[in-house]
């Protein structure tokens, strides 16, 4: 099959460097040098890899992985920097990137990368996805009872946790186990809808109420009549909007925009945020009469560092369905890869971990995920979870410093010790004890 590579920097030269060699190597590539333009590329174009800066104007190269991520599930996003630290590397995977790799990029090693999610596509075959919230943990157990209690009522729900918890699964649980599941079970993200939208999106519009208007259209409310409508990122709604909601989930009636018939809402409530709601109802972003209309049952996510007994388990878990899905034999974890994930935070928590075993499985070589496979900055975790000693931590900050001016001077040794205030000498003997 063709195998399409975008290529994503705003040095238009890294651009076409990177593409002339992929495309001396039998790859299809084309490059963007404006990120605000990489979605609509993606829209128009057949993308099965982005290779995407991190640092970028417009668009910063996480916020664009994160809009990729949502809009195409499936897509594979390698990541490039002049600064890649572990939180990068960790912000990068937490937003579902395969890896991240510094500048100047070892081109044997990301075309061995690209080659092996190549075939990797090529295999990966249609495999469901396991809807079990996977846990040992007595306290996420006894959410979970909360969760089969609250399924069986029409109360409204409020879940909060981190990002990445596990809030759209349980969201599914209560749907799933409720009354209305043989209904319509809707979906929104309040954070990726301008306000100017979001109004129409939820509640429809008559023909002619604005501009572009040029027929009637279903809101949300009204597609999901008789079941479950799920309002992620609730805590991202505008002031304005938020009145608007109260006032349905008051009177369970809502008009079309430029519409004057009053339309019941029969539709259970649930909703979703990561913000902390109440710190928001003092800073005044968020209304406190309905943050309790929604809040009738509220759900609170631990962090998967509050549940560390699950870590394991949920790798295993992970590790099973990818095996099935790209045809491989992967089945158990190494010892040092197991002391890896134990002793790391997870800050980007349950999807982190997701998107560190799908990568893990599509480089495992046999039954086993071993350390050498998984990606670097992990690899450079302490697996014994000690702290490093001070000097470790002085020569790690020194390197990164460098990476940054060779990035920001395009490799010209001179230029970055002059931009570092540094004689050069001084510069080589720093790089040669960093090992760059």
């Amino acid at each position: 099959m063709d195998f399409n590579i975008l290529v994503v920097d705003d040095e238009v030269e890294v651009c076409r460097s990177l593409c002339e060699i992929l495309v001396s190597r039998g790859y299809r590539a084309r490059y963007e040098s404006e990120s605000a333009k990489v979605m609509d590329r993606a829209e128009c174009e057949r993308v099965d890899l982005l290779i995407m800066d991190l640092r970028m104007p417009e668009i910063g190269g996480i916020d664009l992985l994160r809009r990729l991520r949502a809009r195409w599930p499936g897509i594979s996003v390698i990541m490039i920097s002049g600064y890649a630290t572990v939180e990068n590397a960790v912000r990068a995977m937490k937003y579902g990137a395969l890896n991240l790799y510094t500048k100047p990029v070892k081109i044997p090693l990301l075309i061995q990368e690209i080659e092996q999610v190549r075939k990797s596509m090529e295999a990966k075959k249609p495999v469901e996805d396991d809807e079990s919230f996977v846990t040992v943990d007595p306290f996420i157990r006894s959410i979970l009872d909360t969760v089969e209690t609250a399924a069986a009522t029409n109360a409204t729900v409020l879940i909060t946790g981190e990002s990445g918890t596990g809030k759209e699964l349980i969201a599914n649980t209560l749907h799933a186990k409720s009354k209305r599941r043989e209904k319509p079970f809707i979906k929104i993200n309040c954070a990726s809808i301008p306000e100017t939208l979001m109004e129409s999106e939820l509640f429809g519009h008559e023909a002619g109420s604005y501009t572009d208007a040029r027929e009637q259209k279903k809101g949300l409310f009204e597609l999901a009549s008789g079941g479950s409508l799920f309002l992620d990122e609730i805590g991202d709604m505008s002031l304005g909007m938020q009145a608007k909601m109260l006032r349905v989930l008051q009177d369970g009636k809502f008009m079309r925009v430029g519409g004057s018939k009053l339309l019941a809402a029969d539709c259970r409530i649930i909703a979703a945020t990561n913000r902390k709601l109440e710190e928001a109802i003092g800073e005044g972003t968020f209304r406190e009469d309905l943050y309790y209309r929604l809040s009738v049952i509220n759900i609170r996510l631990p962090p998967l560092r509050q549940r560390p007994n699950d870590i394991i388990p949920l790798a295993e878990h992970f590790l099973k369905h990818f095996a099935a899905a790209y045809d491989k034999s992967a089945a158990k974890l190494a010892d040092d890869v197991q002391e890896i994930l134990r002793n790391h935070s997870w800050p980007g928590n349950i999807r982190e971990l997701k998107n560190f075993m799908e990568r893990a499985v599509i480089f495992a070589p046999g039954d086993t995920v071993e350390r050498a496979t998984i990606p670097e900055q992990y690899r450079g975790m302490n697996p014994s979870g000690a702290p490093e000693n001070l000097h470790d931590r002085i020569d790690g900050a020194a390197r990164d410093i460098i990476r940054e001016a060779l990035s920001r001077t395009n490799g010209v040794k001179g230029d970055a010790a002059r931009l570092l205030n540094i004689d050069r000498k001084t510069l080589y003997n720093r790089m040669k004890k960093s090992g760059l």
